[in-house]
This record gives structure tokens, sequence and C-alpha cells, in this order.
């Protein structure tokens, strides 16, 4: 009996020990994480309250592009469980997303191209959109991608032709339309998402596609045919005042472009933008909760493992014609923002006499002021390559 009793007592021993020990060694992760706290807590109504109180909702962009990237990058660092949640949303393209912005319940933020609100004003599909809006900083300058059969050596040998610039509620079809209208260029544009686009490029169905989004852009870095290639899009002049001069080489896009050779292009600034809600609102409030995390950790953004078009953001830069969120301003003038940019404005200025000498008008300033941008993102991309 004893000895049963021994080997009892000994199994006990064994199946409780592990068990013991667990309780020894394991950790309870709600005592480190605020959104498990939250969770478990769901059933206070307090907590309800508070967590709805500090939710901000992005609207981003379609499945493999840029602007999805750029709101999983804000959530990642910004959200901190229940004293500011990030949501990023899919979105539909950068048409989609004013509409979302100006109509979706509950939609505080999203990232639009510079040149779509101008293009709907013009066009007649709103009135002063840009009262409406305003924005929290201009991001980066998405680079126009022209993919063509390797005949196709000039943009003005696709007047006429079938060209494909995505699908009508996004951004592209109104800097193609733009582009092209400008340059006094009419292709036969269709509207196909770029994927199946450029496999009916591949059959000869249509003549080219065309793209917009920050480099590395995933759809035409995984484009592989050597029959195709990327066409240069000059700067012409009719371009200069909405859209930046861009260069794309060899390292960015191996498979369209040649070892060694650059390609010529244009880029349009990404905004990441709100609706102009009065400051006594609770809407402003989460924006003013939003900007003050974003603009305190916006460095954090500028290393890896973040997207490389983080290295072109500055926070000061001006967006012509649009109206900045009042509590951003404040922010930055309070955090001497601007004088920092202004030196790095008067340094490019030293650098370039030439052109400096040629400002004569407010729309040389502003032309100037442009190509100081575009100076600065190829300044921060030389930087992000030498820190590799």
């Amino acid at each position: 009996m004893r000895q049963l009793f021994g080997v009892a007592l000994l199994a006990m021993t064994i199946a409780c020990g592990p068990t013991a020990q667990a309780a020894e060694t394991e950790y309870d992760p709600a005592k480190v994480s605020e959104s498990l706290k939250a969770i478990f807590q769901f059933g206070s109504v307090a907590t309800k309250q508070a967590l709805n109180a500090n939710t901000v909702t992005l609207i981003s962009g379609t499945i493999g592009g840029t602007y999805v990237q750029f709101g999983a990058d804000l959530a990642s660092v910004l959200d901190d469980g229940n004293k500011l949640r990030v949501l990023p949303i899919v979105g539909r393209g950068s048409v989609q997303s004013v509409a979302d912005i100006l109509f979706l319940q509950g939609v505080d933020l999203g990232i639009v191209r510079a040149d779509t609100l101008d293009y709907l004003e013009k066009k007649g599909f709103a009135k002063d959109i840009k009262k409406q809006f305003t924005y929290v900083t201009k991001l980066y300058n998405e680079e126009m991608y022209v993919i063509a059969s390797k005949s196709v050596t000039n943009i003005s040998q696709l007047n006429g032709k079938k060209v494909s610039v995505d699908l009508p509620n996004g951004g592209t079809f109104v800097t193609a339309a733009v582009v092209f209208e400008r340059l006094g260029l009419k292709p036969n544009f269709v509207y196909i998402e770029q994927r199946i686009a450029m496999e009916k490029m591949r059959a000869g169905e249509i003549d080219a596609v065309i793209a917009v989004g920050g480099k590395p852009y995933k759809s035409v870095s995984n484009f592989n045919d050597n029959r195709f290639h990327l066409v240069p899009v000059d700067y012409a002049r009719p371009l200069q005042g909405d859209y930046l001069p861009a260069v794309l080489t060899s390292k960015d896009y191996p498979n369209l472009i040649a070892e060694g050779a650059k390609v010529d292009t244009i880029a349009v600034p990404a905004v990441l933008a709100a609706y102009n809600w009065a400051p006594n609102t609770d809407r402003y409030r989460k924006l003013a909760l939003f900007v003050d995390a974003f603009f305190t950790k916006f460095p954090t953004f500028q290393n890896p493992p973040f997207h490389p078009k983080w290295k072109e953001v500055s926070l000061a830069a001006p967006l012509p014609d649009w109206q900045r969120l009042p509590v951003a301003e404040q922010w930055l003038k309070s955090h001497n923002v601007e004088a920092v940019t202004r030196a790095r404005f008067d340094e490019f200025l030293k650098q370039s006499p030439a052109t400096a000498a040629n400002v004569k008008t407010d729309a040389d300033k502003e032309a100037l002021f442009k190509q100081f941008q575009a100076w600065e993102a190829e300044r921060n991309a030389k930087a992000q390559v030498h820190s590799r």
C-alpha cells in the first residue's frame, strides 16, 4: 500500500510539476499589451467610449500599391492601443479616396494625389473642393510609368493607340488624362485593372499600360517581358505647373530598363489629406491626436524597415493652392520645422545661382520650388543608398 501511495504521489508530482513551473515562468500578455487590456475590458461602457474616441481611420489605396504600405507603416508606429488607434483601410484609388473622405462615415484621413482635386474641379465634378479639404503633409512623389513595346521610343507614338490607365475610380487615369491632354495627344484610353492590362498587352490586345506610384512600385517591378520597356516622359513646359521631373534607373527597374541606363519621367505629389473640420469638433480633436503622434514620431519612418519613400517626406513642404490643417501648421511652427526647411531651400539656391537669377515672377518662384522639391527628394534617396 505504501508503495502504491508513493507511486501515486510521484505521478501527481510529475503531472503537476510542469503546470506549476509554467505558472511561474509564463506572463500575462494583458500586463504588457494595451490592446489586450482593452479587449478583456470591452464590456465596460467607458472602455468602449475611450476606444472609439481615440480611433482614427485612414483610407489608403489598392493592394500592392505604395499607399497601402504607408498606411500599414503609420498603424505600426502610431497605434498604441486605447490612447491612439490608427486603422488603415484598403482603398480603390485617389478619386475614390476623395469621395470617401467627403462622404463615407468615419473616415478621418486619406492619401490622395495632388492633381486629383484640380481635375475634379476643372471638369465640373465638384465646386470649391479644395475648401473642403486640408492637408496634414505632402508625402512623397509618385512616378509615372509608361510601359510599351520597345518599338515605342516616344510617348507621342501612343497618339490614337489603345492605352490602359487602370480603373476609373483611381488616380492613374486622372494623371494620364491631364498629361496626354497637355501634350496634345489623344490616345484611346481603356480602363482595366493593371495586372490584367499587362497580360492583355503581352497578348497584343492593347498598346501600352500607364501606372503611377512611388518606386519601387510592385506591379511594375513584377512585370517581366523583354519585349517591353519604360517609355520616357519629358518634363515639357505644359507639365511643369503641376508635376515634377523624375528619373528612373536600371537599379529601380532592371526588368524594364537596360543596365546602366536612365529613363526620364514625371512625378506627382501624394498628399495626406483630411476633411476641413471646424476646430471645435470631435473629429478635429482626433486629427489633432494623430498629428501630434505622427509628427513626434516622424523620424522613425525614415529608417528601415519602413518604405523607402518615407525618405522623401519633408513635413514642412508647402503644397500650392492647398490649406494645411491648422493644428499641423501650429505644430510645425512651435517646433521650428519651417526654419529648417528654409535653410535647406537657401542651400539649394546657393547651388543653383543661375536658376535663382531667373526668378522674376510668382510662376517662376513656383517652378523653382518644385525643382527644389525634386532636388531634395534626390538628395534623400542618395542618402538612403549610402546608408545601406
